[in-house]
């Protein structure tokens, strides 16, 4: 699936993101600076929080324990029902509404915030009653799983995989950035990414965190 080059001819890059995490939209509004400045087109897809996690909840924080159970599988789970109902097309537009609403606007992942984001790129306010339905878990599950499967269990949001020069595609998690590059530094980022994931036995770039995602 993720594989197929668009008709366009550009680059696919594959991203998969949990509309919850705040670090995941930072990466996300890149992409579309680096889709302003290099020949790519990102594909969105949806992997989840809750249920990366879900084995291993006695190793979590008690507020982190209950942010996955109390706000983490609505979000996503109405991002999918979107998607099984409307097509793919709607993901990316959904996403950039609901994070823009959960994270710029301080909103939150509220349902009144889910409700709102729905009416902004106008898909049916009925979509709303998913984030407490299970009906797309299968759909929700198999997508985490294609995304987490090319980067390992040890990782968080988002996922980004692209073309390799062999045809396979190169997987990564992040980059981490704040706040999101724009422009040339966009595409000086991209470029630097691209180059460490491509070689063989690259694992890990990290250092510590000064200060949380700057919305702008």
């Amino acid at each position: 699936m993720s594989e197929n080059t668009p008709a366009n001819g550009k680059t696919p890059v594959d991203f998969w993101f949990d509309p919850l995490c705040p670090w995941a939209w930072m990466t996300s509004r890149w992409m579309l600076e680096v889709e302003k400045v290099r020949d790519v087109e990102v594909r969105w897809h949806v992997m989840s929080l809750a249920v990366l996690n879900e084995d291993k909840l006695d190793e979590l924080p008690e507020e982190y324990r209950d942010m996955l159970a109390n706000q983490a599988w609505g979000p996503v789970r109405v991002v999918v029902a979107a998607q099984q109902l409307h097509g793919d097309d709607v993901v990316g537009p959904l996403y950039t509404a609901l994070g823009t609403r959960f994270h710029n606007n301080g909103e939150g992942p509220t349902p009144e915030a889910v409700a709102a984001a729905l009416k902004d790129v106008g898909l049916p306010a009925g979509l709303a009653e998913y984030a407490g339905k299970d009906t797309y878990d299968t759909e929700l599950r198999a997508s985490h799983k294609e995304g987490i499967d090319k980067v390992g269990q040890e990782v968080g949001t988002p996922v980004i995989a692209v073309p390799g020069a062999d045809g396979e595609q190169v997987a990564f998690f992040g980059p981490v950035v704040t706040p999101a590059p724009k422009g040339e530094e966009a595409a000086k980022l991209w470029d630097g990414t691209l180059l460490v994931a491509s070689i063989p036995g690259f694992y890990e770039i990290k250092r510590t965190r000064t200060q949380g995602p700057i919305f702008d």
